[in-house]
């Protein structure tokens, strides 16, 4: 069975997506250098495996830059980080704008579990000692970076090797 060069792309963006969930769970942040490699993986994918019309491949970059642009605001306001803003921007080339919608409810909900999983440590903290100095309810608790970049490389990996094999 020969080799599928076409998987070369969809390998490597999985492989930074991995990478970034790794590195924000680590670390709380991610490097611009996967948002960037991400981002120069997709003019391969297009041109190896999809055809894609160049109208599509505009469309594809509309909606990365609306995401860009509205993660702006929601960084300046302190609700995303900078590295998130620009992994999902990087995600949106990958998923297209037909599968855009798609990408960010999905990124929503993993969101929110990876949320629930990182108050699971203070709430059981809680219920062993008493009070703890970071229960649910204290500032340290909601100021506590949630790692969203496991939800986005998630939502990320789902709905773009969907694409590729769906």
């Amino acid at each position: 069975m020969a080799p599928r060069l076409d998987l070369l792309p969809l390998a490597g963006f999985a492989g930074l997506m991995i990478g970034a969930a790794i590195v924000d769970l680590r670390r709380r942040i991610i490097p611009n250098a996967i948002a960037m490699a991400a981002c120069l993986l997709w003019p391969l994918d297009l041109a190896i495996t999809r055809a894609t019309a160049l109208t599509t491949a505009f469309e594809s970059a509309a909606g990365a830059g609306l995401v860009l642009a509205a993660g702006a605001v929601l960084f300046a306001r302190g609700a995303l980080g900078g590295g998130d803003v620009k992994l999902l921007a990087a995600a949106s080339l990958w998923s297209g704008a037909a599968a855009l919608p798609a990408l960010l409810l999905l990124t929503a909900l993993l969101g929110g579990v990876v949320a629930l999983a990182a108050l699971i440590p203070l709430v059981l903290a809680r219920s062993e000692g008493g009070q703890s100095s970071e229960s649910p309810h204290s500032g340290a608790a909601l100021a506590t970076p949630i790692p969203y970049g496991v939800a986005i490389a998630g939502a990320a990996l789902i709905v773009t090797i969907s694409l590729h094999f769906g």
